[in-house]
């Protein structure tokens, strides 16, 4: 996995050599990359955003990042447009393998066939260097937990309809609506 500079919660996490317990990572968002994280996934604000993660050793050479996403979040109403607070609490698990490990090369690119549950983990990714980038993969499962169509409680699809007969159907209807008065 590459570096994402364009995340604001960005955390470089050393796996050259990981401790036997594994490297605990926390990451409190502060103000300025909350208001970021609102602006890039569509969101009228980010209330509180924490990764509590734990960067461990996988396999021969591979990595295991587990731990979970928490963040209050306000977005828009579909329906209404006002305001919708919701809290997020996302799992995050995530496997990686050096770019040029066997087993990463004779999964991916040996051209056989790789059977994949859908309900199973995903496969591995692959990473190159010493680093991985721990901040940008917990703010990918922090934009997979937003709901992409909030409702506030009670708003229903009625009410807008209900709105849209009072005005005319037509164009020109609407048209002569607006004419003033002689």
């Amino acid at each position: 996995m590459k570096h994402n500079p364009e995340s604001p919660v960005s955390f470089l996490a050393n796996v050259a050599r990981l401790p036997n317990k594994g490297l605990p990572v926390v990451i409190e968002a502060d103000a300025g990359q909350r208001a970021r994280l609102a602006q890039l996934h569509g969101l009228a604000s980010v209330e509180r955003y924490r990764a509590e993660l734990l960067v461990t050793s996988w396999k021969r050479n591979g990595v295991k990042v587990s731990g979970n996403v928490e963040a209050d979040i306000v977005q828009e109403c579909i329906i209404t447009l006002e305001p919708v607070e919701s809290r997020i609490f996302e799992e995050v698990s995530a496997l990686y393998l050096p770019e040029d490990s066997k087993l990463g090369r004779e999964g991916f690119h040996a051209g056989g066939e790789i059977l994949l549950a859908a309900d199973g983990p995903d496969s591995p990714e692959t990473f190159t260097g010493d680093t991985i980038d721990v901040g940008a993969l917990a703010e990918e499962f922090f934009e997979l937990a937003i709901d992409p169509y909030p409702r506030k409680q009670g708003a229903d699809l009625g009410q807008a309809e209900d709105e849209a007969e009072d005005v005319p159907d037509s164009p020109f209807a609407r048209l002569s609506a607006l004419k003033k008065p002689s």
